[in-house]
């Protein structure tokens, strides 16, 4: 089992900028599909970016084109670049760490604790 510890939340004006980290404690780390998802207060948790092995990536269709999702398999580290930060992109974000993309989709890999990330408008 890996332990993910998320970093880089915070508190943010509309249309600025913020980078998560997401840091995995095994060394195995590059053979895990990796990925971002979001809960709000009152809503159902939501994808919002995926990266595989080689760095293959998807991104949702509400962050599409303002957030990057990447890996450094060296640093054992999943980044989320989140720029013209919207205030429903408000939220706890989560990182998740799974041997396949079923795995991750059906939620049932390793997640962190989560980071808040909230923007003001």
């Amino acid at each position: 089992q890996v332990q993910l510890a998320e970093s880089g939340g915070g508190l943010v004006q509309a249309g600025g900028s913020l980078r998560l980290a997401c840091a995995a404690s095994r060394r195995t780390f590059s053979t895990y599909v990796m990925g971002w998802f979001r809960q709000a207060p009152g809503r159902e948790r939501e994808f919002v970016a995926t990266i595989n092995r080689s760095g293959g990536f998807t991104v949702a269709d509400p962050v599409k084109g303002r957030f990057t999702i990447s890996r450094d398999n060296d640093k054992n580290t999943v980044f989320l670049q989140m720029n013209s930060l919207k205030p429903e992109d408000t939220a706890v974000y989560y990182c998740v760490a799974a041997a396949s993309i079923d795995i991750l989709n059906a939620g049932s890999g390793n997640w962190g604790q989560g980071t808040q990330v909230t923007v003001s408008s």
